[in-house]
Order: C-alpha cells, then structure tokens, then sequence
C-alpha cells in the first residue's frame, strides 16, 4: 500500500460541490441546488491531523467494498474496535483487514473467502495504524 500525504492533497485539491437535500432514486431528474455546499475535506475527514490517505491493493476485502487501487481514509485517532476495518503492520507489512476479538484472541479477518483469518500471536510484531471510515473508488 502507498501512503498519499492528506496535507497536500488538502492545500492541491480543495473540493466544494452543491449539495441536494432530495433523496434522489435513480432515473429521476435532478433537482436544482438549494445554494448549500458540501465540503468533501470536512464530510470525509474529521481529525486532518490525524487522517491518512492509502491505496489498496489486492481482493482480500471485496465483500466489503474494498477493491484494488481504492482510496482508503484512515483516521487514527479513532480507537480500533471489533468490526472495525483497520490497518495494522503484522511483521512490518501493512495490511487492510476486519478487526476481531473471540475468546480474548485477537484476528485479522479478510472479507473475501478465499482467505483464512489470521490469529495475533504474541510472538507477532502487531500494530493497528488506524481505522478505515472511507472508501474511494470509482464506478
């Protein structure tokens, strides 16, 4: 996975679109802006000191909606609880899995059948660098 530095991309891209108050079902026409704005920066990110952008990679989290080349945002100001998915290093590489705890043992679980869940070992070099809250990916 490669990290993308949220600053930069904060200071290049600052992104504000009209937002339409009307649940819109599909192949119904769009109804004029009400004048209201949704910043994407505020809606996605919520402690920017703490948020971290990455690029996924690989099939292990496709059930749920992670694929190959999305955009994950991080936030590690969070704290991790079961079901979260996170990012964790396990023996220093990076991985995107669903966090959980059975019987006081800890697993990183893919969502994706075909891939075992894997049990933290103490002997392990386990980190959790912070907590998936977005996806990106295009259609």
């Amino acid at each position: 996975m490669k990290a993308l530095d949220t600053k930069q991309l904060n200071a290049r891209y600052s992104f504000e679109a009209p937002l339409h108050h009307a649940k819109i079902p599909a192949g119904m026409k769009i109804f004029p802006a009400d004048g209201s704005v949704l910043d994407l920066n505020s809606h996605l990110v919520h402690h920017p000191e703490a948020t971290f952008l990455v690029r996924a990679c690989g099939e292990s989290m496709i059930d749920r909606g992670i694929k190959d080349g999305n955009i994950l945002i991080v936030d590690r100001a969070l704290i991790p609880v079961e079901g979260d998915v996170v990012i964790a290093s396990l023996d220093g590489e990076l991985t995107v899995k669903t966090l959980e705890i059975k019987d006081e043992r800890t697993y990183l679980v893919a969502a994706n059948k075909k891939f075992l869940p894997l049990e933290i070992k103490p002997f392990m070099q386990f980190q959790i660098w912070g907590v998936v809250v977005h996806v990106i990916h295009s259609l």
